[in-house]
C-alpha cells in the first residue's frame, strides 16, 4: 500500500468518495456536497495545516483516503476512511503505518501522532492496536452524535516518536487496571456478516444490492402493503439506497442487523430478514422478515429463519428470540411456527394496521437458547 497526496484537481473524486460511502462512526456518516466543497474552499484538505492522502493498494486501486491535520503542532492528529468495499482487508492497519511513517519523517521532529474513535467502534480500535498505537484516555460521553442527539465514550489512541524508531510498544499504566466493568465488545460484537444454509446466502446488505431490493418489492407490493408499514407507497430508487444506506451504517454500528437473502443457485435477491429491536445486555433479539411474492411457498424464509437462530445463539450468545406479527399475517405465522418459536400470547389492540387505521393484535413467538431452559 502507499500514500498519494490528493491534489484541489481531484475535488470531484473526493467529494463522490465521501458522499458514496457510509461513516456510521463519525460525527456525520452521510455528507452532503455541499459541506465537503466548503471544506475544501476553506483549505480543510489540503493547506499549510493539513494534507490528503488517497490510499492505493497493491493493485494500484484507490480503496481510501486519510487526512492528517494540525501538521504546524508537535502532535498532528489524522482521519482515516476506508471504502465500505475494502473494509475488513486490513487496510486500517497499514495505512496507518504508512501515516505513522510520514509525520516523524517531517521537520521538526513531531513527538507524537494520536487519533480518536468512539467506544463501540471495535473495528478502528483494532486497527489502532495493530498498528502500535497505545490506549491513553477513555472519556466518558465526550462524542456528541447530533443525528441521535446522544453521547457515546471516547478512546484516544497514541503512537510516540521514541516507540515508532524503537518499533515497540509502551502501555500506559493504569490505576484501575484490572477493575474495570466495562462491556467487552469484543466477545460479541466480531461476527461474520455473510453465512449459508442449503439453498442460500444470507448477508449484510451492499449498496449493490438497490436496484434488486427496489424491483422486489415493487413486484411484491400487494402482499407486503397489508402488514408492511413502510411499503404503503410505491418504491423510489433513490429512497431505496437512501435505506441501504442506513442499514449499513446500523449493521456496522451493531444497532440493527438488516440481512439480504439470495439464492446459491442463480444468485437472485429474494428478501430481506435480520435481527432488530437488539438488547446487547440481555442479550435478546427480534427477527423479521418478507419475501419476493416470486419466491413463496418454497420454504425459502422458514430455511432462512432457522439459519439465523444457528446464527443468533452460537456466534451472537443470544438468550431469546423472537418474531412478531399481525395475528392476520398467516404467512408469518407458519414460517414462526414452522421454524420452531412458541406462541407465548396474542396482546389485543396492541399497535396500529400497517396503513395506520385501524387497532391490530400482535402475536408473540418466541424461542429461548436451550442451556436456558429450565
Amino acid at each position: 500500500m502507499k500514500l498519494i497526496e490528493w491534489t484541489m484537481e481531484e475535488q470531484e473524486q473526493l467529494i463522490e468518495f465521501m458522499t458514496t460511502n457510509v461513516w456510521p462512526y463519525h460525527i456525520n456518516s452521510h455528507p452532503v456536497r455541499e459541506l465537503i466543497e466548503k471544506t475544501i474552499d476553506e483549505g480543510g484538505y489540503e493547506s499549510d495545516e493539513s494534507k490528503t492522502f488517497w490510499l492505493v493498494n497493491d493493485e494500484d486501486i484507490q480503496v481510501g483516503m486519510v487526512k492528517i491535520y494540525d501538521l504546524q503542532d508537535d502532535i498532528p492528529l489524522f482521519d482515516l476512511r476506508i471504502g465500505e468495499k475494502w473494509r475488513g482487508h486490513g487496510y486500517g492497519t497499514k495505512a496507518l503505518r504508512l501515516v505513522s511513517e510520514y509525520v516523524f519523517s517531517l521537520p521538526g521532529n513531531k513527538i507524537r501522532l494520536e487519533g480518536h474513535t468512539r467506544q463501540d467502534n471495535i473495528a478502528m480500535r483494532k486497527t489502532f492496536e495493530n498498528a502500535g498505537f497505545v490506549k491513553e484516555a477513555h472519556l466518558r460521553k465526550a462524542w456528541y452524535v447530533p443525528k441521535e442527539d446522544d453521547y457515546y465514550d471516547a478512546i484516544t489512541y497514541g503512537i510516540t516518536r521514541q516507540d515508532y524508531l524503537e518499533g515497540k510498544t509502551t502501555p500506559v499504566s493504569w490505576d484501575d487496571e484490572g477493575k474495570s466493568d466495562e462491556v467487552d465488545y469484543k466477545e460479541t460484537w466480531d461476527f461474520d456478516d455473510s453465512f449459508e444454509s442449503e439453498r442460500l446466502i444470507i448477508r449484510m446488505p451492499r449498496m449493490q444490492d438497490a436496484d434488486a431490493v427496489w424491483e422486489a418489492i415493487s413486484y411484491s407490493a400487494k402482499t407486503l402493503k397489508p402488514f408492511m408499514e413502510w411499503a404503503q407507497q410505491a418504491p423510489k430508487k433513490e429512497e431505496t439506497k437512501e435505506n441501504i444506506r442506513e442499514a449499513i451504517a446500523n449493521f456496522i454500528a451493531r444497532k440493527d442487523l438488516r440481512l439480504h437473502v439470495f439464492l446459491k443457485d442463480g444468485g437472485q435477491y429474494i428478501g430481506s430478514t435480520g435481527l432488530h429491536n437488539i438488547n446487547w445486555q440481555i442479550p435478546k433479539f427480534e427477527i423479521g422478515y418478507w419475501l419476493d411474492m416470486r419466491y413463496e411457498g418454497k420454504g425459502y424464509m422458514t430455511e432462512a429463519v432457522q439459519r439465523i437462530v444457528q446464527f443468533a445463539f452460537e456466534e451472537l450468545g443470544a438468550n431469546r428470540l423472537e418474531i412478531r406479527c399481525d395475528s392476520d399475517n398467516t404467512r408469518s405465522r407458519a414460517v414462526a411456527s414452522r421454524a420452531g418459536f412458541e406462541l407465548e400470547g396474542i396482546m389485543k389492540q396492541d399497535s396500529f394496521s400497517a396503513d395506520g387505521k385501524s387497532l391490530r393484535d400482535t402475536c408473540v413467538y418466541a424461542k429461548i437458547h436451550p442451556s436456558r431452559l429450565s
